[in-house]
């Protein structure tokens, strides 16, 4: 019987993308089959199997894989990858994920997220807490974590973004921007080298700016959510990783409308992280294809 340790450092992931055709599962499977893996999960989908393009998340378990992860690598670029024009990419579980989180004044968002990775539900250690501001400073570092307070002075963006990049770059593998509300730009995007995660309410464009729930009690709207996605340089224009909504009415004042959006925030947001981190994310163009 294989233990939970040996089980999750023999683990690895398999994302794939390439043009679809006949023969492609076939030829994954039987190629791992051949090198003694077992697989555990696995999920494709096909946007049109005449001409369309082919995705696939799949898991399998294989001993002593550590010793062997480079030439596996090789093999499978050389055997399978190659000849059906695959983009690829191996995660192994032996590799612990780590992950920063940048938050403003709002700690809705980054509380949910240090409780869920105190109790393993992430699959990632929190590396880092950064802010533009200290009002979290002692909660974070209850959980033990590191806190760093960089502020944003009027027109310094420029220079905060310096001072997080000798923080962050080459040192985690997510950034999550749990409510942290300042715009970053390109270049830092282009630097820090991995991917950043936002969350923000699903008004977007009707109510863009300050005081967005404020505005849609005045227009009565009858259902409030929230959108997850991957930051690009366009503001809130990333490939969209998760939403959700709520029904509400007019019985629904301006404090209640601030605390369901602010419990849908949290709960879209930990999802879209979590399945970042499970590798059941695979980004294609602006759209995303999410694997359960």
């Amino acid at each position: 019987m294989v233990s939970e340790h040996a089980r999750s450092h023999g683990s690895v992931r398999l994302v794939i993308v390439c043009p679809d055709r006949p023969g492609i599962v076939a030829a994954v499977s039987g190629w791992l089959f051949e090198r003694g893996a077992n697989i555990m999960n696995s999920a494709q989908h096909s946007t049109d199997p005449e001409g369309g393009m082919f995705f696939m998340r799949m898991e399998f378990f294989l001993e002593r894989i550590s010793e062997v992860r480079a030439e596996l690598e090789l093999a499978f670029e050389r055997e399978v990858a190659t000849p059906f024009v695959m983009t690829w990419r191996f995660s192994y579980g032996a590799d612990g994920k780590r992950v920063a989180i940048l938050v403003s004044a709002q700690d809705h968002c980054l509380l949910d997220l240090l409780w869920r990775s105190r109790h393993d539900e992430l699959g990632a250690e929190v590396a880092l807490v950064v802010s533009n501001h200290t009002n979290v400073e002692e909660t974070v570092r209850s959980f033990g974590l590191p806190f760093e307070h960089v502020p944003v002075a009027e027109g310094g963006m420029a220079d905060a973004e310096r001072q997080m990049l000798s923080l962050l770059a080459g040192r985690v593998d997510l950034i999550v921007l749990a409510r942290y509300m300042r715009i970053l730009s390109r270049d830092f995007l282009e630097k820090v080298g991995v991917p950043a995660i936002n969350i923000h309410h699903s008004f977007l464009p009707a109510f863009v700016g300050a005081d967005p729930y404020l505005r849609a009690l005045e227009r009565g709207v009858k259902i409030i959510g929230a959108t997850a996605h991957y930051v690009t340089e366009e503001l809130d224009e990333g490939p969209i990783i998760e939403q959700d909504v709520e029904r509400v009415s007019h019985r629904h004042g301006l404090a209640d409308l601030e605390s369901i959006g602010r419990d849908i925030e949290r709960t879209v947001l930990s999802r879209a992280v979590k399945w970042h981190l499970e590798d059941r994310v695979i980004v294609h163009g602006n759209k995303t294809f999410v694997f359960d």
